[in-house]
């Protein structure tokens, strides 16, 4: 069964094109599509955290001071993160398939200038090439997904693939960090994006078809500025927070600014005719409410990871390949919680899996204020973070059913957009809060187990939350 997902009117597809009914298993077509959108999505998890054990490594090769190092990361953050909702939108209007192959063309060519880089400006060029490349690829992709697969059992299932290997990529991008780093050097680290780009690359024209709105919406000019230079100035101040402090001026002055440029937005996208981000999704609950589940566990879990690799390394001795074996027992964690997840939201409704994954994830971290110095400690953590996996990958899938559920096709990139900015949020904003918090305890271990029981109490909270505000809304329903 060919997929054409070609919109012909709008929020309808060509019958003659339409996925299988949802009792049909995915063709070899379909699986294809599916490998395909799930191996870029992958690609850019994986490269956003495939350098954190590679940082130290990098630094001395290039002479990239240790003040410096962050930028490794943030000049990634600041693009994936800052046009994630303009290039969701403008896929929307000329076409997802093209602007996902334009962002996976220029994330593989600005990952073979990162993996040449002669001097810390091309390296940190290629990073922020691959994080504009990586903006375009994650909401067009999703989009397509969405518009591929129809909403229901088929979609859930697409949604558990996709979502279990983005989360196992990050995992996987810590462990193949430490192995490679080690074995080879610190530039195989961004050669592996060029392989996995350009493979993608020759298969995703040969699979993928067009889908764009029927009517193209006005670009919302006004609104993409102030979002996008809202969501730029959140990233670099969330990133550099850590390092610098949240009272240093430029941190400051970048909140203030993050703050002006959003409410900007907020009042701008209320007056204009056609929107960037209709406020009238905002307002739906499980959309709302699906984003907050997906910010809190993103944000909490890649706290955790982080501050964990402080123990395990700074505390317990392990050596790179060491510490990323451990968090590949999480990443396994996920892979086979992906699989089934998709079922518990068949069963139990995709509101109770994710405010349920929400709370078992903060359950198990609570756990892990146990650890203390030593092997037991050690084992501790490796169990009980693993253990948390399966709360964690449980919410992200039910997060993304959650926010694309029960909209038409013309918003899907729109929706897409929304999901995948929260993705890029989280993972900036759990890091640099509990870092901070952690460095204002004397030793390592105290400041790690400091960090651990806020993380602990922030997913409690927010899961409460999402919990009591998808269920008013099913009742008023």
């Amino acid at each position: 069964m060919a997929i054409d997902t070609t919109t012909t009117t709008a929020g309808q597809q060509p019958a003659a094109s339409a996925p299988a009914t949802t009792d049909e298993k995915l063709s070899l077509r379909a699986r294809l599509v599916l490998f395909v959108l799930c191996a870029a999505q992958f690609a850019v998890a994986l490269d956003f955290s495939i350098l954190n054990i590679a940082l130290p490594t990098l630094g001395q090769s290039l002479h990239l001071s240790q003040a410096n190092l962050q930028w490794g990361m943030t000049a990634f953050a600041l693009p994936s993160g800052g046009f994630l909702l303009l290039f969701g939108r403008i896929a929307d209007s000329v076409g997802r398939r093209r602007v996902f192959l334009i962002g996976l063309t220029l994330f593989t060519a600005a990952s073979v200038l990162a993996t040449v880089a002669w001097s810390p400006a091309s390296f940190l060029a290629g990073r922020a090439l691959q994080g504009l490349g990586a903006a375009a690829i994650v909401p067009s992709g999703m989009a397509l997904l969405t518009t591929t697969f129809k909403e229901g059992p088929q979609r859930d299932r697409a949604l558990g693939v996709m979502g279990s290997l983005m989360a196992i990529g990050f995992t996987c991008g810590m462990v193949l960090g430490g192995l490679l780093t080690q074995l080879l050097t610190w530039r195989s680290t961004m050669g592996l994006n060029v392989l996995m780009g350009a493979a993608v690359l020759v298969a995703a024209p040969l699979l993928l078809t067009e889908s764009r709105n029927a009517v193209r919406p006005r670009i919302d000019v006004p609104g993409a500025v102030t979002v996008t230079g809202g969501l730029l100035s959140l990233i670099y101040a969330l990133s550099t927070a850590a390092q610098r402090g949240f009272g240093d001026t430029s941190v400051i002055a970048t909140v203030v600014a993050a703050a002006v440029l959003l409410t900007a937005f907020v009042a701008i996208e209320a007056r204009t005719a056609e929107p960037l981000v209709s406020l009238r999704i905002l307002r739906r609950p499980t959309v709302a409410f699906g984003n907050l589940g997906g910010m809190a566990t993103i944000a909490t879990m890649t706290a955790a990871v982080f501050l964990g690799t402080l123990y395990l390394q700074q505390v317990n001795g392990l050596s790179p390949v060491l510490t990323g074996l451990v968090f590949g027992a999480l990443g396994l964690t996920c892979a086979v919680t992906g699989t089934f997840a998709p079922r518990l939201v068949a069963r139990f409704g995709s509101a109770k899996v994710l405010s349920g994954g929400l709370l078992l994830q903060a359950a198990l971290t609570f756990g892990l204020l146990g650890i203390g110095a030593g092997a037991a400690g050690t084992w501790l953590f490796l169990v009980v973070i693993s253990l948390a996996g399966v709360g964690h990958m449980a919410a992200i899938v039910a997060y993304n059913v959650t926010a694309t559920s029960g909209l038409p096709d013309d918003e899907q990139g729109l929706a897409t957009g929304l999901a995948t900015t929260t993705q890029q949020v989280g993972i900036t904003v759990g890091i640099p809060l509990l870092s901070a918090l952690a460095s204002t305890r004397g030793d390592v271990l105290s400041g790690v187990k400091l960090g651990l029981g806020a993380d602990a109490l922030a997913v409690t909270a927010l899961g409460i939350a999402v919990a009591i505000g998808l269920g008013a809304s099913a009742k008023r329903r």
